[in-house]
């Protein structure tokens, strides 16, 4: 009798096209990608009706974006040839079921997604305070129903919106007499990356190291680091968990050179 081939679970997964990949992206999300292709089915889209929210200003440049993105992905590892790969604006069904979330889903669930709360002065200072990205989490949850994805890779600023995700597809489910899946989540690797200024690492903040990025210019970004801003003198000791290049060390170096840090930090 021929071996019955075990079904591998389905993970849906996007990534905004609004600036060069960078090294938040790549511990963020693309390195976890990587070893899920293993043993996952995986749909990994580029999500440029995402990026329109707060791009909508320079569509021309959020589509130059989407090739360099997908090249990047490819250049990585993500292979096409065994994984789904595709641009969001290319395929329709996402904004109709979209539709159909944002009428069963209550304001007050969205109201009280922490990452539309704690983005709100800076979405106003960026002329983004706008419908689009009140809904993003709606608009979110259409994506990964409609492939009906059963994990999704979240850093921890991305579990409120996989919650709620869940919540939608529960009530749609139950409305409906549907049996669309409720993701679970896959924590990333690395689920908070810090920025050179210290704060989490983002284009709207410039505080970004660019995956393509020279040498040369990965040196000057590094050398903007702050080391420890609690040592107002050298002699100070200091705390490589609170140091932005401490941190960054962690990342990259091996346990040898971390220890060196950690001696020559305290």
């Amino acid at each position: 009798m021929a071996d019955v081939v075990k079904r591998r679970p389905r993970v849906v997964s996007g990534m905004r096209p609004t600036a060069k990949l960078q090294i938040g992206n790549y511990f963020g999300a693309l390195k976890k990608w990587l070893e899920l292709q293993n043993d996952h089915d995986c749909y990994f889209f580029v999500a440029d009706w995402h990026a329109m929210t707060d791009a909508y200003k320079r569509p021309s440049e959020v589509n130059e974006l989407v090739r360099d993105v997908v090249a990047e992905w490819i250049a990585w590892g993500i292979d096409p040839e065994k994984h789904t790969v595709f641009v969001q604006s290319l395929v329709p069904e996402p904004l109709e079921l979209f539709t159909m979330f944002s009428n069963i889903t209550p304001m007050g669930w969205l109201e009280r997604v922490t990452t539309w709360k704690d983005a709100e002065e800076e979405l106003k200072q960026k002329d983004a305070f706008n419908l689009g990205r009140f809904s993003y989490p709606v608009l979110q949850a259409a994506d990964v129903a409609l492939y009906r994805g059963e994990k999704v890779p979240v850093g921890q600023d991305q579990i409120p919106h996989l919650e709620l995700s869940r919540e939608i597809v529960r009530r749609f489910n139950h409305l409906y007499g549907t049996d669309l899946p409720e993701a679970a989540q896959i924590m990333t690797n690395t689920p908070y990356i810090i920025g050179i200024d210290g704060r989490k690492m983002s284009k709207s903040y410039g505080n970004v190291i660019p995956l393509t990025a020279e040498p040369k210019e990965i040196e000057a970004l590094t050398k903007k680091m702050v080391t420890d801003p609690a040592r107002v003198r050298r002699t100070d000791p200091g705390d490589p968990e609170k140091s932005t290049v401490g941190l960054m060390h962690k990342l990259f170096s091996s346990p040898e050179e971390n220890e060196w840090v950690r001696q020559g930090c305290t």
